[in-house]
């Protein structure tokens, strides 16, 4: 039986911008080969590092983002590289890169030019701002798309700056959207026989993801501002804690109104009953009719006054557990250890132990997050070293001799 993408291969030229799509094509059985520039991308050097000992074959970055491709060094900047590369393209189906605006064309490897090679291949540029408008020669780092998106803007406490969040984000999002329309492309080209060109803007990728706060603009005229542990444009106004702390950490729960909010808000007000912190408010309140968007800040606080108070009294499992009993929706906010622990990722087989017989040990991954039952799941292999693929595939596939590839060696080429 074959994997999904069985006999499809993708040439990454990404760096940190856009791994993430050639490792989730990976995932599907794709054959994806990183192209490095002669003596390793320049993204080896991103940290943390394995042991804390900073090398260019210890990123842990580099590790996590180029799981299951293989490898080659090429400077396609070169005549030579460049006839290598397009050699590749004649054998290969898709191409990703994420070089600023212009670049392509210059080393005379942009679309038109591979489209020569091979007339249905298709090719996904990732930039922070897309190939055209004012700013699609602005260069833009992830803080910069973060800010340019909205998304920055929304992240934080109400009394503070705004809050990147930690890890890169728009190079995830644009990535993973790069991954979906290349493969989106892919049918087409079974369908119609035609590849096809991708232009994918980072900041475009990250807009979509503030969907929430563009639709208060465009109804309400309401800027969505940062709430942190809150929920705010219930309409009135007022703020409404979602991020409780408990026992040994914190819980999400949202006091909704509406008919989802009728059923919860009677289960939490019966358990409120039996920890002796019923209030005179709760055992009134009308919740068939409850309306969040009439409550005032002052109402609000008096409603989860109680219900703060009966967080804080027990740890995150004892909440989950008997709120699954009680079918209310009481979810821990996990720490990463947590999550590596979480019996629904362990009975699902998320995560996998990858061997690096390089290092002597073995490192646990997060598989895909998609199943396919009638299909193989596949042979997970760690990220590729510098140039570790370079024989198989410029001797094994392309033919060339030992003697060219010592030539090629000699003069930076591969």
């Amino acid at each position: 039986m074959k994997t999904l993408l069985d006999g499809i291969r993708v040439l990454d030229l990404t760096d940190e911008n856009g791994f993430l799509c050639g490792r989730m094509i990976a995932e599907l059985g794709a054959d994806v080969i990183k192209v490095e520039r002669p003596g390793g991308d320049a993204s080896r050097s991103i940290g943390p590092f394995y042991h804390d000992i900073p090398d260019p074959e210890k990123s842990l970055t580099w590790f996590a983002y180029n799981l299951n491709k293989r490898g080659i060094t090429l400077d396609i900047t070169t005549g030579d590289g460049r006839e290598l590369f397009k050699q590749l393209v004649k054998k290969s189906d898709i191409v990703v890169e994420s070089y600023p605006v212009g670049y392509m064309k210059e080393i005379g490897l942009d679309y038109p030019e591979l489209r020569k090679v091979r007339a249905d291949i298709i090719m996904a540029s990732i930039t922070p701002f897309g190939q055209t408008g004012p700013y699609n020669k602005f260069t833009g780092s992830d803080l910069i798309v973060q800010g340019m998106s909205g998304y920055l803007y929304i992240c934080g406490d109400p009394d503070r700056p705004p809050l990147r969040v930690s890890l890169p984000q728009s190079p995830l999002f644009a990535g993973g959207e790069a991954a979906v329309a290349a493969l989106i492309a892919l049918y087409h080209r079974d369908v119609t026989g035609e590849g096809q060109y991708i232009d994918v803007s980072a900041q475009q990728s990250m807009v979509r993801n503030t969907v929430n706060a563009n639709s208060l603009w465009f109804n309400y005229g309401m800027i969505l501002e940062r709430s942190g542990a809150y929920r705010v444009g219930l309409g009135s106004g007022t703020r409404a804690r979602q991020t409780w702390p408990c026992k040994d950490g914190l819980v999400n729960f949202v006091i909704f109104g509406g008919a989802p909010g009728a059923v919860m808000n009677k289960i939490l007000a019966e358990w409120l009953k039996e920890e002796g912190l019923s209030t005179k408010q709760r055992e009134e309140m009308d919740w068939d009719n409850f309306d969040v968007t009439r409550f005032t800040q002052e109402e609000w606080e008096q409603l989860e006054a109680p219900v703060a108070e009966f967080f804080a009294r027990y740890t995150k499992k004892e909440l989950f557990r008997e709120a699954l009993k009680r079918h209310m929706p009481i979810c821990p906010v996990l720490n990463p250890a947590e999550v590596v622990d979480f019996f629904q990722l362990r009975e699902r087989n998320f995560w996998v132990d990858v061997e690096h017989p390089e290092l002597g040990c073995v490192i646990k991954y997060p598989a895909g997050c998609m199943r396919f039952p009638a299909m193989p799941a596949i042979k997970f292999r760690r990220a590729p070293l510098i140039g570790e693929h370079n024989l198989e595939v410029f001797c094994g596939e392309l033919g060339l001799s030992p003697a060219e590839i010592d030539k090629f060696k000699l003069h930076k080429i591969i």
